[in-house]
C-alpha cells in the first residue's frame, strides 16, 4: 500500500517473545490464530511506553476513562448510545463468556452455536458440563445464510445462545434483518442471548457492521466487546460487557468476581484508551491493507490454484477457504501442509463438522509474508495432489 503513514509493510521478528503465533512450534509458518503481524498504532505504542516508565507496577483499578472511551467509540462510530452504567469490565471476551455460561445455565443444559463457528465457543460450552446445540449456516451459491427454520426450533430446548457477529470464520456481517429475527425468537424462547461482537471494527473499507443492539431491542441480550483484534493488543487482556438489563448485569458483575475475571492489568486501561480515543486513522488504515491483502488472494487463488475459492466476507481478517474440490478432510489437508511446507492453517472441522473441507486463513500480515505463505500453500497442495495421483496408480 503506497503513501501510507502508518507502516504496515515492515517484517517484525517476533521470535523469542513468548508468542503463541510464533514461539509455540519450531519452524512453522504461522496463518492460524487470530493476531496481527503489524506493528500497534503508535498512541498505544507511546502509552503504553509511558505507564512502562513509571517504576511501579501495582495492582490497578479500572478507572471510568476505559468505560469513556468505549462509550465514545461506539457512539461515534456506529450509534450505539452506552451508558457507563450498563457495563462492566472483564480480562476477556472467552473469560467472560464462561463466566455467563456458568451464571445463566445449569450443567447438562443446552447451548446454542451456529456452525462453523469460532472453536473455542464449543470449548467453552463443552467444559463447563453443557452441552453444544448448532444451527448449522446455511452454505448456497458461495456464501453463508441462518436457517430460522432450525434456529426456532432448536431454540425451544436451549437456554442461552451465542451470536458471532460479525461471524468468525466466514467472515459474514449478519443484517439488522437478520439480528432483528434472531432476537424474536430468542425471546419467543426465553433464551439470553450473548453477541460476541470483538471482530466489530474489522470491515472492508466503507463498510459498517451492525450492532446487535440497534437492530433488536430483545432485552435479555448481551454484548461482549473489546478493542483486541482491531488493535492488536489482545496480550493485555481487555474487554468490556454491555447489556440494557440491569438484572443480568448484576448477575454477570457477581459471576466474574467469583471467577476473578474482573481485574484490570497494569497496562490495559493505557492501551485501550489509546487505541479507541487516539487510534482511529491507523484502524482505518489497517482495513484498506486488508482490503488489499485480501485482493492478493483471490487474484493468487483464481490465477495459481483454482480449486479453492475464497468465500466472499466483508468482516475480519481470517479468510474461509472451499477446499472441496481437493477431495480431502481438512484435518488431513492441515497436516500435510505443516508436515510438507511448513505452513499452518486453521482446519475447517475444528469450527463444526459442517466446516470439513474447509481452511481458515489469517491474511493479517505485510504483503511479504502473506505471498510467501500463498506459495506454500500452493506447493502443499500440488505435492498432495501428485501423491494422491500416484496412489491411485498403483
Amino acid at each position: 500500500m503506497k503513501n501510507t503513514k502508518f507502516d504496515f509493510e515492515s517484517v517484525i521478528d517476533r521470535h523469542n517473545t513468548s508468542s503463541l503465533k510464533w514461539d509455540l512450534f519450531d519452524d512453522e509458518y504461522p496463518m492460524w490464530v487470530a493476531d496481527m503481524d503489524f506493528r500497534v498504532a503508535p498512541a498505544i505504542e507511546n502509552a503504553i511506553s509511558k505507564r512502562a516508565s513509571h517504576p511501579i507496577y501495582g495492582y490497578s483499578i479500572v478507572p471510568d476513562s476505559l468505560f469513556e472511551s468505549y462509550v465514545s467509540w461506539w457512539d461515534r462510530r456506529y450509534g450505539l448510545k452506552m451508558s457507563r452504567e450498563d457495563m462492566l469490565y472483564a480480562t476477556g471476551v472467552v473469560p467472560s463468556i464462561s463466566s455467563m455460561i456458568r451464571c445463566f445455565t445449569d450443567v447438562g443444559d443446552n447451548v446454542l452455536i451456529q456452525s462453523p463457528v469460532y472453536h473455542v465457543f464449543f470449548y467453552v460450552i463443552e467444559d463447563n458440563g453443557r452441552k453444544v446445540v448448532e444451527n448449522e449456516l446455511v452454505y448456497e451459491n458461495g456464501e453463508y445464510k441462518i436457517d430460522f427454520d432450525d434456529l426456532d426450533e432448536k431454540l425451544a430446548g436451549c437456554r442461552l445462545m451465542i451470536l458471532c457477529n460479525p461471524q468468525n470464520p466466514v467472515g459474514k456481517i449478519w443484517s439488522k434483518e437478520d439480528l432483528k429475527q434472531i432476537g424474536e425468537l430468542c425471546k419467543k424462547h426465553d433464551v439470553i442471548l450473548i453477541s460476541d461482537e470483538i471482530h466489530c471494527d474489522l470491515t472492508d473499507p466503507g463498510i459498517k457492521y451492525n450492532p446487535f443492539m440497534t437492530s433488536s431491542d430483545y432485552e435479555n441480550a448481551v454484548l461482549a466487546i473489546s478493542p483486541s483484534k482491531s488493535f492488536n493488543i489482545a496480550g493485555f487482556q481487555s474487554s468490556a460487557i454491555y447489556s440494557r438489563n440491569s438484572h443480568l448485569l448484576e448477575k454477570i458483575k457477581t459471576q466474574l468476581h467469583l471467577d476473578n475475571s474482573d481485574s484490570c492489568n497494569v497496562f490495559a486501561a493505557s492501551a485501550v484508551e489509546a487505541a479507541y480515543n487516539e487510534s482511529e486513522e491507523w484502524l482505518e488504515e489497517l482495513k484498506k491493507v486488508l482490503y488489499e491483502n485480501k485482493a492478493i488472494v483471490r487474484d493468487y487463488l483464481e490465477n495459481e490454484l483454482p480449486a479453492v475459492n475464497l468465500v466472499d466476507c466483508d468482516a475480519t481478517y481470517l479468510l474461509w477457504l472451499d477446499c472441496t474440490a481437493l477431495n480431502v478432510s481438512s484435518k488431513v489437508l492441515c497436516e500435510f501442509l505443516r508436515q510438507n511446507q511448513g505452513i499452518f492453517l486453521s482446519a475447517g472441522s475444528d469450527f463444526g463438522e459442517c466446516g470439513d473441507k474447509f481452511l481458515r486463513l489469517n491474511i493479517a500480515c505485510p504483503p511479504k509474508l502473506l505471498k510467501e505463505g500463498l506459495d506454500r500453500f500452493k506447493a502443499g497442495v500440488i505435492a498432495l495432489n501428485n501423491i494422491n495421483r500416484l496412489s491411485k496408480n498403483i
